[in-house]
């Protein structure tokens, strides 16, 4: 006896291909975050900068950028220098170029002592041309000119 099979089709085989349109997706979302991020982790040292209302960016071609934390500790391209290191990095960017800015970051903590041996160790090789960088103050805040004038005790206020 036997009996009669039914003709079945093998209906759709599992495709054994990647597909690369959500993998390019994600990559290329990822390529952006990194790039919108990558400048806002210029410096990874924390620092208290001063603030002062003539604190502009300003675009040097070549420039050391030097910065010394509330302990007095140097850093070049936030690597921790001792003086005489310093002095090597100064010594190597004036040779390559005589027209090199020394960009200074100070915490307004550190000692003016500890910054007139970071300025010396750059002027001892040739670079002159230091600059302070700063922070600009919250666009809230009134400065000590701009402020207010209360009365005095007991009176109104007289014009000179």
């Amino acid at each position: 006896m036997s009996f009669g099979r039914l003709d079945r089709s093998s209906g759709a085989q599992p495709m054994s291909d990647i597909n690369m349109t959500p993998l390019i997706d994600v990559m290329l979302v990822l390529v952006v975050i990194f790039i919108i991020t990558a400048p806002l982790l210029a410096s990874s040292i924390k620092l208290d900068l001063p603030k002062t209302d003539a604190a502009k960016p300003s675009e040097v071609p070549q420039a050391v950028r030097v910065v010394v934390d509330a302990a007095g500790q140097a850093f070049v391209n936030d690597r921790p220098v001792s003086q005489d290191e310093l002095a090597q990095q100064f010594a190597n960017a004036q040779r390559a170029n005589p027209d090199t800015e020394v960009q200074l970051r100070a915490d307004k903590s550190v000692p003016y002592g500890r910054i007139v041996e970071v300025m010396g160790a750059a002027q001892k090789v040739g670079l002159n041309r230091i600059g302070f960088v700063a922070d600009a103050p919250p666009a809230n805040t009134t400065s000590p000119a701009t402020a207010p004038v209360a009365a005095p005790a007991g009176g109104a206020l007289r014009k000179p």
